[in-house]
């Protein structure tokens, strides 16, 4: 079987091997969450929080069929110059033999950084089930078999947070509320109906703890880590909204990977930008919170790397580690 291989910047290398905090970030806000040039901004944006709050970043993507940690500033630009393609894990494969570009989605870019030995990892809002039946996202699986601690501000406000909850517990996977007792609802600072979670953290050495536990468990799964955002749209325009939206996919027949897409620009346009300036600040609150996270867990003294692999250091490509 050949190897598996992703590519490691040189600098992100270092960090790793020295056991420094690194946060893994995702780049489909590079290639499809907003439109050029604000995407690439938001990648640097993202960046430069989790710098100023002492971990390092590790943005990864797929560029000519290479799957990447620690994406330089010149590969971000090429994939926020478009036409790059949209990774999750039933197509990753598939993009790197093709040779495309590719942002990665949380599941594919959880399932690179694990690749990488990084164990913290900063998004939006997860994926998760939807109201349409059988409709679920590979976020779920995802987060069931890779143990890294994932900050979110809770599932897509798009989707059926109560049922996304229960699979979550079905797949044992730990939601720990930072500094909140409830789920986040992406938009909305808490799910609606409200939903009560069974973990609380009010710093991040407390969800370091969890994290240090769940590894000694010798558990597979994420400790996802709910963070809500200070400053929601508001709730009751919020439904009128999403009503509207979904009606307007249904009758343009968007579904299944098309729904995500379609019902959040309709959103934008009915709340007339609100839940996008909602995203973009709950997106920089939760890369904070990973860097703490990751300097708190950088404390351990246990480096960050992946068991089992030895890193070769290429000075013109950086570190390709096989599994």
């Amino acid at each position: 079987m050949a190897d598996v291989t992703i590519r490691i910047a040189p600098h992100l290398s270092r960090a790793l091997q020295d056991g420094a905090p690194v946060v893994a970030l995702e780049s489909t806000v590079v290639t499809h969450g907003l439109p050029a040039p604000h995407g690439l901004e938001l990648a640097h944006d993202l960046e430069a929080a989790v710098r100023a709050h002492g971990a390092t970043p590790a943005t990864i993507g797929v560029v000519a069929g290479e799957l990447v940690a620690g994406l330089s500033a010149p590969e971000l630009e090429r994939l926020a110059s478009g036409g790059a393609d949209k990774a999750t894990l039933w197509n990753l494969a598939a993009s790197t033999a093709r040779g495309g570009d590719a942002g990665t989605t949380v599941a594919a870019t959880l399932h690179a950084a694990h690749l990488a030995g990084i164990e913290v990892f900063a998004t939006g809002g997860i994926g998760g089930v939807h109201v349409a039946p059988f409709d679920e996202s590979a976020d779920l699986a995802a987060l069931a078999r890779t143990p890294l601690v994932t900050v979110c501000s809770g599932p897509k406000s798009i989707l059926d947070a109560h049922a996304t909850l229960e699979r979550l517990e079905t797949a044992g996977v730990p939601v720990v509320g930072y500094a909140s007792d409830a789920l986040a609802g992406f938009h909305l600072p808490l799910a609606e109906p409200n939903a009560p979670l069974p973990i609380r953290a009010d710093a991040p050495e407390e969800v370091a703890a969890v994290h240090r536990a769940q590894r000694a468990l010798g558990l597979p799964q994420a400790i996802l880590v709910s963070n809500p955002v200070d400053e929601g749209v508001d709730p009751v325009a919020y439904r009128r909204w999403l009503d509207a939206a979904r009606r307007d996919a249904d009758a343009a027949g968007a579904h299944g990977k098309e729904a995500t897409p379609f019902l959040l620009q309709a959103l934008a346009e009915r709340s007339e930008g609100a839940t996008v300036r909602t995203n973009l600040r709950l997106l920089r609150r939760n890369a904070e919170l990973a860097a703490r996270i990751a300097v708190a867990l950088a404390h351990d003294g246990v480096p960050a790397r992946a068991a089992d692999r030895t890193p070769d250091p290429s000075p013109s490509h950086g570190t390709d580690v096989h599994a």
